[in-house]
């Protein structure tokens, strides 16, 4: 475990979903509430269900941190600001590709702030930024390195819109990538609701919405997807993080997937998250990668 104050410079970088989980940043959810940010979360208030408590909520984000360093991940975590609740999800305002992590740029005003503590973070580590999003609205949730070479970016018009996911896809393309912009409902948040790599050639995909084009594509660069139904991917069953080495964080709740998952012969670890779940992200949106080793 570590904060940025004491770490080495990195020069961190990410060229896959599925190589070795080495490096993740969280954000400890000591602010951290629900707000109607997203349509999963409206609904969790709609239910009118109490704001979860500091107590639990510090103990669910324990039990994932327990299964990233289970994973054989070192776990570094930002310093939470009080005025932005929703930093718990360190997904969306930077994406580290190969050539170095990229600055997104969020949609929410009430996210747009964490801009400022991921600038400090990456300075404070000698991690400078490859790209800095300029360009319509970009978040990490929707940037999917799918292999060395291969990306695909989601646009759904919220949160990440065609000009954003544009202009992180020409300057992928200029490195020599493959890239596809998959445009998609805002209903859905990110392309992380819908779709996640478990492991090399595996995906975990909600079949029933997403394009045939797409799963199609996906197919014909040798992906296999899982099917999640459209219920359990709005519980963020397709929300998970692929560690490499055979393995996945997957939420308990995601009994279904997680069992298939096995059945692949993955190994899962189940950390229960239902509280961050219920506000629209599970352990894609509550990670992100900072290194990983090379497939």
């Amino acid at each position: 475990m570590s904060d940025h104050a004491s770490l080495p410079s990195p020069g961190w970088r990410v060229s896959s979903e599925t190589g070795r989980l080495l490096d993740v940043l969280v954000c400890p959810p000591d602010h951290y509430r629900w707000m109607p940010l997203n349509s999963i979360v409206r609904r969790t208030l709609g239910e009118a269900r109490q704001q979860p408590s500091a107590h639990h909520l510090a103990a669910q984000h324990a039990e994932l941190c327990q299964a990233l360093e289970q994973g054989g991940a070192r776990v570094h975590r930002l310093r939470p600001e009080p005025h932005l609740p929703y930093m718990v999800y360190t997904r969306d305002s930077v994406a580290v590709t190969h050539a170095g992590p990229v600055l997104c740029q969020l949609e929410r005003p009430q996210r747009r702030g964490e801009y400022a503590p991921l600038i400090d973070f990456h300075a404070a580590n000698g991690s400078g930024f490859w790209r800095k999003s300029s360009a319509g609205t970009l978040e990490g949730g929707d940037i999917h390195i799918l292999r060395p070479g291969l990306a695909a970016i989601g646009a759904s018009g919220g949160r990440t819109d065609e000009a954003g996911a544009e202009q992180l896809a020409v300057w992928l393309r200029a490195e020599g990538w493959e890239v596809r912009v998959e445009l998609f409902d805002e209903h859905f948040l990110h392309l992380d609701v819908l779709f996640c790599m478990a492991a090399p050639g595996l995906a975990v995909a909600c079949t029933e919405v997403l394009d045939p084009g797409f799963l199609g594509w996906l197919a014909g660069h040798n992906i296999r997807c899982l099917p999640v139904s459209y219920r359990d991917a709005m519980a963020l069953g397709c929300n998970i993080l692929a560690m490499g080495n055979d393995t996945v964080v997957s939420a308990r709740g995601s009994t279904a997937l997680n069992a298939a998952l096995r059945a692949e012969g993955l190994r899962v670890l189940d950390p229960e998250l239902e509280l961050f779940t219920l506000g629209g992200g599970g352990p894609h949106c509550l990670t992100c990668p900072l290194a990983r080793d090379s497939e």
